[in-house]
């Protein structure tokens, strides 16, 4: 009933947002969808610190590197200041095509979390889930956004996930759900920092304080 409810407001937000879109400033759009963006990251980072509590002694020799993210080859920005003298379409578009690209292995973390060999696989599958509605909210608002921002913020990079099995035995699972779960939470912090990049462009911020 929790998962329902929770859903359904997360719903009516998105409604409400579609509704008064036309009434919505950008600058206010803006900030709804940086709020959000905030809590995917948040909820990513407490899945992360889940998943340490309970991980093989050599899950961290053997865990892919980054490199090996299946988002590595989108170019993006390095850190703040690169994002800063990015413009306004192409930071939009990065922010959605990174999370876009996370639709198919947020549906194998969701299928794969409720029988991960971890003591808190029941928290880790709810918090799963609560990124998927996150996710699914965030993009719908995103979404709101590129139509006020004009068709030149439209374009969306295809970034294709071929992975679809975790492994056979205990470790092999803890190790590529943990290396997917790192994936996301980098990308949902680029996706927050693009977004927060695009709020204080919106309300005219000094760039310092971004």
């Amino acid at each position: 009933m929790a998962r329902r409810s929770q859903g359904t407001k997360l719903h009516l937000a998105v409604l409400c947002l579609v509704v008064s879109c036309h009434a919505i400033g950008l600058s206010d759009l803006m900030e709804r969808a940086s709020q959000r963006s905030d809590k995917l990251h948040s909820l990513s980072t407490s899945l992360n610190k889940d998943l340490d509590s309970h991980f093989p002694p050599m899950g961290r020799v053997m865990m892919p590197r980054p490199s090996m993210c299946h988002t590595s080859s989108l170019q993006t920005p390095k850190d703040k200041e690169q994002a800063l003298r990015v413009s306004e379409n192409e930071l939009i578009s990065l922010a959605r095509s990174l999370l876009l690209a996370w639709n198919d292995p947020l549906l194998l973390l969701s299928s794969e979390a409720p029988t991960l060999p971890h003591p808190s696989n029941g928290d880790i599958s709810s918090k799963i889930r609560e990124l998927q509605d996150y996710s699914k909210s965030l993009g719908d608002g995103l979404d709101i956004l590129v139509n006020k921002m004009g068709p030149s913020s439209q374009y969306i990079s295809s970034i294709p996930f071929k992975g679809g099995d975790l492994g056979n035995d205990k470790t092999s699972r803890l190790i590529n759900f943990h290396f997917l779960m790192s994936c996301f939470r980098r990308d949902s912090h680029k996706i927050d920092s693009f977004l927060k990049v695009l709020r204080c462009r919106a309300t005219k911020m000094r760039p310092e304080t971004c």
